[in-house]
């Protein structure tokens, strides 16, 4: 068994995956383009650091994201990346033009990215604070994955992830009302969206990750309490929370040959978080 292993081809060996929100080490898009990486793809990395700025966790050194994520490419396996605003109109078709430019064909597209803060229960609503959360999370991840399938060649391995937040669970979020429904609106309309692409030889199916500890649920970065936090960790039967390496696991099953079955689903990954 030991030597099938070592013959064996890495499963991503000549596919090339775009994946959005890498801009932080300690993130669920890092822990999936690692992943990725050390699978054989060849990866397009989109990050944008400022959003990551006005968060209490703060930004982390692109050129370290970059450089940890070099380090676990195999051989012949390349990288490029680019900072984006998703919130700009265009901006979602152009970072897949870029990458297919960059990388010569596309054959996963990971939109992990997330705009965050900035929200409130119903009573705050306004037009602006719901608009920059769909621009973002709703808006931007349609786009992109339209484009995708566009210049998708019908190449064997075509893969779309959505992110979500548990709604479909019946996921709580009376804080993060302009969060909460641009993440809902991706999981209620992803069954369409999946028939429409698996037509095109194209998978789409979408991950809740459940609360992932990227550095929101530490004390000393968090942006909550700490009374709130023991709830949150009260609810985890193992006792603790997510790991950003727990949806990086599901997801790379999903992109692989091995999740071509998995079609329109919203996947839940949570430890049993209730």
């Amino acid at each position: 068994m030991a030597a099938e292993s070592l013959t064996t081809p890495l499963p991503f060996t000549g596919r090339t995956a775009v994946i959005t929100g890498v801009s932080r080490r300690q993130g669920i898009g890092f822990s999936v383009a690692s992943r990725l990486a050390r699978m054989g793809a060849n990866l397009y990395l989109a990050h944008y650091s400022p959003h990551d700025a006005d968060q209490p966790w703060g930004a982390d050194s692109i050129d370290d994201v970059i450089g940890a994520l070099q380090s676990y490419l195999t051989d012949g396996a390349r990288m490029e990346h680019s900072s984006v605003d998703l919130a700009d109109p265009g901006s979602a078709e152009q970072l897949i033009r870029d990458a297919a430019a960059a990388m010569g064909h596309l054959d996963i597209l990971i939109c992990n990215h997330a705009r965050s803060g900035g929200d409130g229960p119903l009573a705050v609503m306004t037009a602006d604070t719901l608009d920059a959360h769909w621009q973002v999370n709703t808006r931007s991840t349609l786009l992109a994955t339209r484009e995708f399938s566009g210049q998708h060649d019908g190449r064997p391995g075509g893969r779309v992830i959505w992110m979500t937040s548990g709604q479909i669970n019946g996921g709580v979020m009376e804080d993060e009302i302009a969060y909460a429904t641009s993440k809902a609106a991706l999981a209620g309309i992803t069954p369409s969206v999946a028939a429409d692409l698996i037509r095109r030889g194209i998978v789409l199916n979408t991950v809740n990750p459940g609360p992932v500890n990227t550095g929101y649920l530490d004390i000393g970065t968090a942006d909550r309490s700490p009374e709130v936090l023991a709830e949150v960790l009260s609810r985890f039967p193992g006792g603790r929370f997510g790991e950003p390496d727990d949806p990086a696991r599901l997801i790379a099953w999903l992109v692989s040959d091995e999740g071509r079955w998995m079609v329109g689903q919203i996947l839940t990954s949570d430890g049993g978080f209730r």
